[in-house]
């Protein structure tokens, strides 16, 4: 079953990053251990596409590595 689109914006939101408005149903989430942007769409209660909740756990997954050599 798919995600929410409010459940990828809180995952986001848990893991430090930092919403910017886009256009329409847009938007932009950015961080700054994670190089460009993570763009969600959609209304939060959509269900999110694949293609996003990759996109997310991905980004999240970057960031948590780089934070980890960092404390290294």
């Amino acid at each position: 079953m798919p995600k929410k689109v409010r459940e990828l914006k809180q995952m986001l939101r848990k893991a430090g990053f930092i919403q910017k408005p886009g256009k329409g149903s847009h938007t932009n989430w950015v961080h700054p251990f994670y190089l460009g942007k993570v763009t969600v769409s959609g209304k939060d209660g959509a269900d999110a596409k694949r293609y996003q909740e990759k996109e997310v756990l991905k980004a999240i997954q970057d960031v948590e590595r780089k934070q980890n050599n960092g404390k290294n």
